[in-house]
């Protein structure tokens, strides 16, 4: 009799563990993954990080051959100095105007006196005014070339400002801290704008997506935190996450997280973001308790 009397409470409180332990939604952990890319063509000098390998935001990843871009920006910067080369000259020629305007202006107001006391003739008038009007068009001129030469210079002070940003590029840094995941390109491969270079993640904070009912979403609030429950080393483990983002539309339940006969109720998705003390991986499937 005692002997099914413990039995019976064993059961019962096996029931009540199982009750108390049952999870109110499931899902697997994920995380934003970036793929970092080179910005240049030409031959990688160096990618000497591996996977796996932890790095911080700012390190260096990899870089890529500039020779190519260090001539093309030496070029640029002896075009810009041939082209000043040519303001000394026009600015030269501005003074000479300058100088031959100060002259006739001084003949003008001569031969205005003489005018007037009828020793000059008005053709003499007319000549020097003619003299000082095409001196002041050359004076134009010569500056509308001066400042055609400071156009081109500006010009190439852009094109030299983009050779410096590739050269600049062609050392790739990593953008966030954390985990190289997958490394697609070596030491001395040849590489084109836009090659993916490796995959990387933050693995500090993993999200667990999981889908949970309708009728659940009474119980769920962003921010709120939540009971998370994964299969560690050792056995069950349980940490608290915290809501990051609830869908607004309803969708199927995804086949990898309920029976055949669950997938017909539509569920929402939830992100909930877990702290990772190095437990987690990407894929694992885990478990919450609202």
């Amino acid at each position: 009799m005692k002997t099914h009397l413990l039995l019976l409470l064993t059961l019962i409180l096996g029931a009540c563990s199982v009750k108390e332990t049952k999870s109110d939604a499931f899902g697997n952990f994920e995380t934003d993954e970036v793929i970092v890319s080179c910005e240049n063509s030409g031959k990688i000098v160096s990618a000497t990080f591996v996977e796996g390998e932890r790095v911080e935001k700012g390190a260096i990843l990899a870089i890529t051959d500039t020779t190519t871009l260090v001539l093309q920006r030496n070029q640029l910067v002896a075009q810009k100095e041939s082209v000043l080369a040519q303001k000394g000259g026009f600015y030269a020629q501005l003074t000479v105007s300058d100088q031959q305007i100060t002259n006739l202006q001084k003949d003008q107001v001569r031969i205005q006196k003489m005018l007037a006391e009828g020793a000059a003739t008005p053709k003499q008038m007319d000549d020097i005014d003619g003299q000082i009007a095409l001196v002041n068009k050359q004076k134009k001129a010569h500056t509308a070339q001066l400042n055609a030469i400071e156009k081109s210079a500006e010009a190439i002070d852009a094109q030299i400002a983009v050779v410096n940003e590739r050269i600049s590029v062609a050392t790739v840094r990593a953008p966030i801290t954390g985990i190289i995941l997958e490394k697609y390109s070596q030491t001395g491969e040849l590489t084109t704008p836009g090659k993916s270079l490796c995959k990387m993640a933050n693995m500090d904070n993993l999200i667990l997506r999981v889908f949970a009912s309708g009728a659940q979403l009474t119980q769920v609030k962003i921010g709120k935190p939540v009971k998370v429950i994964f299969d560690g080393n050792g056995g069950v483990k349980e940490i608290s996450g915290t809501v990051e983002w609830v869908s607004s539309v309803a969708e199927f339940t995804p086949k990898i997280i309920q029976t055949r006969e669950e997938r017909v109720k539509l569920v929402y998705a939830i992100k909930v973001r877990v702290p990772n003390d190095g437990s987690l991986k990407l894929g694992m499937p885990g478990e919450i308790k609202f």
